[in-house]
Parts: structure tokens; sequence; C-alpha cells
């Protein structure tokens, strides 16, 4: 969907097209994540901002079979969707890969 604004530019409205922000605008809101699969939370110490967040996402994302990873340093919690249940120890190697110790399932 565009809309024409005044000055002739078109602006495009890409929150339904799979914008990297969800519906509502926050880049955290678990109703968008992929349906089906195994939803795991794991918790996570020492993560304190973005860039925590984003180094913790992409390691786990690397394991085989995961379909969506969403970290929060606020709250230290990871949720990991997958095709099936992961091993415990290769999401252990790939956080403490990125940096920072997985404290176990939340």
């Amino acid at each position: 969907m565009t809309a024409e604004t005044k000055t002739g530019i078109e602006i495009e409205d890409t929150r339904a097209a799979g914008s990297c922000c969800s519906s509502t605008g926050s880049c955290h809101d678990a109703a968008d994540a992929p349906q089906g699969g195994v939803t795991t939370v794991y918790q996570v110490t020492g993560m304190t901002c973005g860039h925590c967040e984003g180094a913790v996402s992409s390691e786990i994302s690397g394991l085989p079979g995961v379909t969506s990873v969403t970290a929060v340093a606020a709250t230290g919690q990871v949720t990991v969707v997958s095709e099936a249940p992961l091993d415990d120890e290769a999401v252990r190697a790939a956080v403490d890969e990125a940096g920072y110790e997985l404290a176990g399932k939340a």
C-alpha cells in the first residue's frame, strides 16, 4: 500500500508486507512470531543492550532448525522457535560464543 503526500513523494507502508518490526511497531512482539515448531525461552546473563541482543540472536540463529530468535536484554530472556527441540549444549555453546552465559531455561 502506498500513499502520496502533497510533495509528490510516495510513502510505502511495509508493516503488512513483512517489515522488520511487528504490526504494533515493536521489535519484540511475540504475537508476530512464526507459528508452529517448538518455542523455548532461555535465561541468559550478561546482556545489557541491543548489541548484546543481536550477538546472542545471531549465534543462536546459526543453529540447525532455528526459525526465530528474540533476545530481550532488559529481562535476559531469549525466545527461540525451532523446527524441533534444540540440544541444550548446542544453545549453551552458541551463547558462550556470543560472550554471554546461558543460565538455563526460563
